[in-house]
């Protein structure tokens, strides 16, 4: 879908409540550069992960260092990922 669509369709079945980017390659060969700073430990100083599935977190800190990655099955209110919000 479009991007007003995929925004409804997570208010609705996720109740999300914050803006969402617009639909782009995460994975192959048109990968977008913020995917490849993400999963590419030589350009984030800090690992590599494998995007597996939807919602897959990424936690950037406020100065821009990768901090850490979490599989979709990871709730955004586990301990793993609060414990940076604080």
């Amino acid at each position: 879908g479009n991007a007003n669509e995929i925004q409804e369709f997570c208010e609705i079945n996720y109740g999300v409540t914050f803006l969402i980017t617009e639909k782009i390659d995460v994975t192959g060969s048109q990968q977008h550069p913020l995917y490849q700073w993400l999963t590419d430990k030589r350009l984030n100083g800090k690992q590599n992960s494998t995007i597996k599935w939807n919602f897959q977190k990424y936690l950037i800190d406020e100065e821009g260092e990768f901090i850490d990655y979490f599989y979709s099955i990871t709730k955004p209110t586990n301990s793993r990922i609060t414990k940076y919000l604080k």
